[in-house]
């Protein structure tokens, strides 16, 4: 009978993850072809294919042999993403709460950092342009010259990928600690309660600074227009997972919607006190959350040039001043 509950609270963890990734499938193809299509007047996708069938078709898709000096890293990467928004998520879900040190705001700051480190080494690692054996050589820059350091075309999206993480990251991890200056607690299950008890976070004065600058740390992190200098087609093609095919972009479209709604779940748990549950209320919330999210994206992107770090940076430090001002605000 002790087992009972255990299975129960298992089932119900398995439960909310399926629906979570099947969701996530769909946050793409919604974007693409009922924001942004009918912002710029267009026919767009079928609403599936971006997410959904993508994912599946790339299943049976055949592999590529990996041009890179670590192939087996390489390929392994996009698994990575994936477990490290699987562990993402878990920390969610209430029924992991009991476990302290795995439940809380550090955890989830270092699973997402996983993210963004693997797209750095995404970049890094490949060494030619879809794998194959070109009749010119792949350099962004060099070439003959030999007074000039040879770069790929990989590196260049590689290198702006680090200089995102090491800016643009700074407004979504400002924004993520409001919460706890407001709860005084980084645990979730005590910034949850709080809120239980006092009323969402989102109607406070620190609480609504703080999730404006989560929303451009959200926009930062996805690598959404204006902030997608890091695979902007006009250069670097798609960026550090150029090379990916098969079952490596399969989890990389699979991974890029469940991050989509991972985040939407970060900011219920944060900021409305509602925790991903499929069996409470609370998982419809985050559902119409993770919608939200990118209609707003949606709209930005219909009307958005790709910024440079010219623009790049001043974004990023006036929103991590909000995020600070809203730490200070919080503590008064």
């Amino acid at each position: 009978m002790s087992f009972i509950p255990i299975i129960y609270s298992v089932l119900a963890v398995l439960g909310t993850l399926v629906v979570a990734v099947f969701v996530g499938t769909l946050l793409p193809g919604f974007e693409r072809k009922y924001v942004q299509a009918r912002i710029q007047q267009r026919i767009g996708p079928n609403f599936a294919s971006p997410g959904l069938f993508s994912t599946i078709k790339f299943f049976f898709k055949k592999n590529l042999k990996i041009n890179s000096p670590v192939p087996s890293l390489y390929k392994a990467l996009p698994v990575v993403c994936f477990i490290a928004v699987f562990l993402l998520f878990l920390t969610l879900t209430p029924q992991n709460y009991q476990f302290l040190a795995f439940a809380s705001l550090i955890a989830i700051v270092g699973f997402l950092k996983i993210d963004e480190i693997c797209y750095v080494l995404m970049g890094s690692l490949s060494k030619s342009v879809m794998s194959g054996n070109m009749p010119f050589p792949d350099h962004a820059k060099g070439g003959a010259r030999t007074d000039t350091n040879v770069s790929f075309l990989e590196d260049i999206s590689s290198n702006r990928s680090l200089r995102m993480i090491a800016f643009g990251s700074f407004p979504l991890y400002l924004s993520l600690f409001v919460p706890v200056v407001l709860s005084g607690s980084i645990y979730l299950n005590d910034i949850v309660t709080m809120q239980q008890i006092s009323g969402p976070f989102l109607f406070t004065v620190p609480g609504f600074i703080g999730a404006i600058v989560f929303l451009i740390g959200y926009i930062i992190l996805l690598n959404e227009y204006p902030f997608n200098i890091v695979h902007a087609e006009a250069d670097v093609i798609q960026g550090p997972y150029m090379e990916f095919a098969a079952d490596s972009r399969a989890f990389i479209y699979l991974t890029k919607g469940f991050l989509m709604f991972a985040l939407a779940s970060i900011f219920c748990v944060l900021f409305l006190g509602i925790t991903p549950n499929i069996l409470s209320w609370g998982i419809l919330v985050n559902i119409v959350v993770a919608f939200i999210f990118p209609v707003i994206v949606g709209i930005l992107s219909a009307f958005s040039p790709v910024f440079t770090f010219r623009q790049f940076y001043p974004v990023v430090i006036a929103s991590s001043l909000l995020g600070v001002l809203a730490i200070v605000v919080g503590m008064f």
